[in-house]
Parts: C-alpha cells; structure tokens; sequence
C-alpha cells in the first residue's frame, strides 16, 4: 500500500498514527508511507525519529473570538490544500489517512477534491473541529469511542478502538519496581498529570504527601518535566518516605504500566486506549481546559461501566484525591472488578481493524 498519513498538534493524535504505521508495515513491509504534519507540532520532532519520510505544512489553527488572526488562519488553510495536491500528486497514495489537528484538515480535504479514498479516525468522544469538517467529505470515518458514532453520518462510520491500544497490548516488558527501589510485591498507584505536569495535580499531591507516607501501598508521582523543580522545592521541608517516589518524566511510560494497579491521571483519549488495552483501574481527573470539555466526556464512558472512578478538578482537594485512592487500593475485590471492566473496554486489536477498514475502500 501506498499511504499518507496526517495528524496533529499534540500525542493524541500522532501516536495513534505511529500505531497503525506500525501495524501497516508489519502486515505489508514493502508499503510506502508519508506523514504530513505542521510546521508548529510535536511531530515534526517525533515522526522523522522513527524512520518514517514527514513533509510538513505550515497551517495553525482559528481563535473562537473575531479576530484579524483568522484571516491568516484561512490563508494557510487555502496554501496548505494547494501544496497538500502536490504532495498527494507526486506520491501517488492509494489511501490518505487523517488522525486529527489542523494540518489533516488540509490534507485530507485536498485528497478529498482529488478524489483520492480517505478516511478519518477520531480518538476522542467528542468530535474534533477539524473531524466535524471534514466528515462531509472522506470516505469511511474510525471511532475510537462509540459514543461519537452518533455525531457523525453513521452510514459511513465504524468503531475500530484506538490503535495504540493494540500496540500497548502488544508491548513486553520486563519492568520490575525494584528500578525505582521500590518492592515488586507492593500494590502501587501511579499519579501522571501528562508529560507537561498538572498544576492543580501536583499541588494536591504535594499536599497529600503525609498521608501517603502512611499509607502500605506504593506511589510513584510523575510531576512533568517543567514542573518538576517546583514541586521539588514545594517538598523540601516535607518527608518523603520509602513507598514513594517523585519523577521528573518517564520517557517509556507503557513499559512500567503494566505493573501498575491504579492509575490516577487526565482522561486523553489516547492514555484510556493504553490503560483499557491492559486493564487498568483508574481514578480520572479530566482536563477543563479541552475543546467541548471532551476528557470529561472520555471518562464517564468508563465511569458508567466501573472501569474508573472521577474526580472534576474543582473538586479535586487532599481529601478527595486521598478518599478515592484509598476506596480504592483497600479493596482488592472492587479493584480486581475494575480492572476486570477496564480489560472489557480495551480494544486490542484496534490498529488491525482500522488498517481492515482502510483496505476496504482501496479501489
């Protein structure tokens, strides 16, 4: 096969199509890919890195509010679908693949008036601006939720999962605790505001940092890299006792998830793929500061089915934060009940389905 592929912006987007890549190529090694992305987007940084060819566009996004800065928007939009019929031209795809954020739209709106087979793939349950768009005019369009199949023209919608969650199932590991220094026979939550840090996150933890030293389960916080200096600083005058440890990052985190019994974090569309995939409990904060309030929408599809438990960030305090986890981590039955629901929502072989669809509309 012969695919471009474009997405994205932010991880939401890119490593859902890094997994279908993945799962392309090892199905049919001799497949050509190209990955458009943005000139402004993490995948300028991380796409190139995995030997995948990457052309980029320079295209930005519209302000919600009247602004001069959307005439520029519109601009790049229109130059961004011209060159995006040049790319598409001298490549020659058999297929365009869209997985969200600004620059897809153009692509896949060009492939569109080309009349190239294409096909979009929404991670989250909310429809994406560019999606909404572009769901008009692609072939086929993948869900990575069933709750946004309804906002779509269904004739032409099919739920696949989220790729990633294949890839993260399919990952072994061998991680063992005992790297962090803690014990590998410990129960152990594992607090992950995202790779940039939670402010809100870190400051109840830091709060909370008392109380977990009591507690007989493990905690590993993962503060992100820019903020790991504060909290550091915020600790200073603060034990911290052995069942914890404060990380800056963790570069592979799906290699440590596996050892991980409850999980306390936002709700990405992209982080409940990888912790449904390996059944985990979880303790969801959503972020209020997503278009359409989307990750609190991703975590009551989990809350409904005793996958995971929510906590809104206005809500979010010492006592609440300690109150769940322990409701939680003492309980190995309602434990094991959830992390039996989570395993239920996992769909692990999301990037085979969504390569089967692509094959489907091949002419």
């Amino acid at each position: 096969m012969r695919v471009i592929i474009s997405g994205g912006g932010t991880g939401g987007h890119i490593y859902p199509a890094l997994a279908f890549i993945e799962e392309l190529l090892k199905q049919e090694p001799n497949s050509k890919i190209l990955y458009v992305g943005s000139t402004r987007g993490l995948e300028k940084n991380i796409v190139p890195k995995k030997g995948i060819d990457f052309k980029e566009l320079e295209i930005q996004g519209f302000k919600r509010s009247l602004s001069l800065y959307n005439f520029k928007t519109v601009a790049l939009f229109l130059k961004s679908v011209h060159n995006s019929k040049k790319i598409i031209k001298d490549f020659k795809p058999d297929i365009v693949i869209g997985t969200g954020g600004y620059v897809s739209g153009a692509v896949l709106y060009a492939a569109s008036k080309m009349k190239v087979p294409t096909m979009i793939h929404e991670q989250n349950s909310v429809v994406g601006l560019t999606n909404r768009f572009l769901s008009k005019h692609v072939t086929k369009i993948a869900v990575g939720f069933k709750d946004a199949i309804k906002q779509f023209p269904e004739y032409k919608t099919t739920y696949t999962g989220n790729p990633r969650a294949q890839q993260v199932a399919n990952m072994h590991s061998e991680f063992k605790w005992s790297e962090y220094d803690l014990k590998d026979d410990l129960p152990t939550v594992l607090i992950f505001g995202g790779s940039q840090g939670a402010l809100k996150i870190n400051k109840v933890v830091e709060e909370s940092m008392t109380n977990f030293n009591k507690r007989s389960y493990q905690v590993v916080f993962v503060t992100g890299s820019n903020r790991y200096a504060d909290v550091q600083a915020q600790l200073s005058n603060t034990k911290v006792a052995d069942n914890i440890r404060v990380k800056k990052y963790i570069s592979d985190m799906p290699s440590i998830l596996p050892k991980v019994d409850l999980i306390v974090g936002r709700a990405g569309a992209t982080s409940l793929a990888e912790i449904t995939a390996l059944g985990i409990p979880s303790i969801l904060i959503p972020s209020p500061y997503v278009t359409a309030d989307h990750q609190t929408k991703n975590a009551l599809s989990l809350v409904k089915n005793d996958a995971a438990l929510i906590i809104t960030e206005d809500d979010l305090s010492p006592k609440t934060l300690m109150n769940n986890i322990d409701f939680v981590m003492h309980d190995d039955v309602k434990r094991k009940q959830m992390a039996e629901n989570s395993k239920k929502m996992g769909c692990t072989d999301s990037a085979t389905q969504l390569l089967n669809l692509a094959k489907s509309i091949i002419k």
